[in-house]
């Protein structure tokens, strides 16, 4: 609705936004890497961050950056994924049925994974993600899955994606020490800071085709920044209201003022 009126090609802050256009922070960078080091030295990783700071973006990022003739990603995204279902689910990707029994599905799968290390010399890496809402058991199975060769090697990456609790109210926790244990690299995405912010929100207009045209203030990138805490999901939100907001009044420049009217009345947030 109001891309035209802004001339734009692309809706700029939605979430299918093509991986090569994605804003790439020094930092999403950085765990991109360390990701890409993860599957292929075959490690265990573990990646964290509050709800809307980027865990599904940075696991696009891998994939992309991934070449695909030489890795595999398996993901999956459960909240309520049981070992039998997280067997289907990976079997399922590689275009296999899982059988009734969890062992046969695992054994199953070991074999293929071996296959496409072997024949197709691809290596795997499996997702995991949603893994703070999941059961030891489950997470349990998860970590059962590197075991290979009596202990000497992986055959696959696998990267648990979650929310602080993960560690917080699980991975630290006596109980989950044999998981722990095995985790060669945490990583911890943090909030975007204040310059981040405003090239996140240039990254989306040039992806929009706004071509360098200024649409929204220094002032009201001071605003977003605010209100979102740094927050991509909620830099979305706050940009795509606004952008609604100026195209319902007919401004071609929002500042300060209309973000701030945009959050207090129509978001109903609270901020400093």
């Amino acid at each position: 609705m109001y891309e035209a009126f802004f001339e734009m090609e692309n809706t700029p802050f939605t979430r299918d936004i093509p991986a090569d256009r994605l804003y790439r922070s020094s930092r999403i960078n950085d765990a991109v890497g360390r990701l890409m080091y993860v599957a292929d030295k075959r490690k265990f990783a573990v990646v964290t961050a509050e709800p809307g700071c980027g865990k599904s973006t940075l696991i696009r990022l891998l994939k992309h950056d991934l070449p695909k003739d030489k890795y595999m990603v398996l993901y999956i995204s459960d909240s309520k994924l049981t070992p039998r279902w997280l067997y289907a689910g990976l079997l399922d990707q590689m275009g296999l049925e899982s059988h009734f029994y969890r062992g046969d599905s695992k054994r199953k799968l070991q074999k293929e994974i071996e296959d496409i290390r072997t024949e197709q010399k691809k290596k795997v890496i499996c997702v995991l993600d949603e893994a703070h809402l999941l059961d030891k058991e489950t997470l349990e199975e998860f970590r059962f899955l590197l075991n290979s060769q009596f202990d000497s090697e992986s055959p696959m990456s696998l990267v648990l994606v979650g929310q602080p609790e993960l560690w917080e109210q699980k991975l630290r926790l006596q109980k989950y020490a044999a998981i722990r244990q095995r985790i060669d690299m945490n990583i911890v995405l943090e909030k975007l800071d204040r310059a981040e912010t405003s090239k996140y929100i240039a990254a989306h207009l040039a992806y929009a085709g706004c071509n360098g045209r200024e649409l929204f203030t220094s002032g009201a990138d001071d605003e977003i920044y605010k209100i979102s805490a740094g927050i991509p999901r909620m830099i979305n939100r706050v940009c795509e209201n606004s952008l609604m907001y100026a195209y319902q009044q007919q401004k071609r420049l929002i500042d300060e003022h209309m973000v701030r009217f945009v959050a207090d009345h129509e978001m109903l947030l609270v901020y400093d």
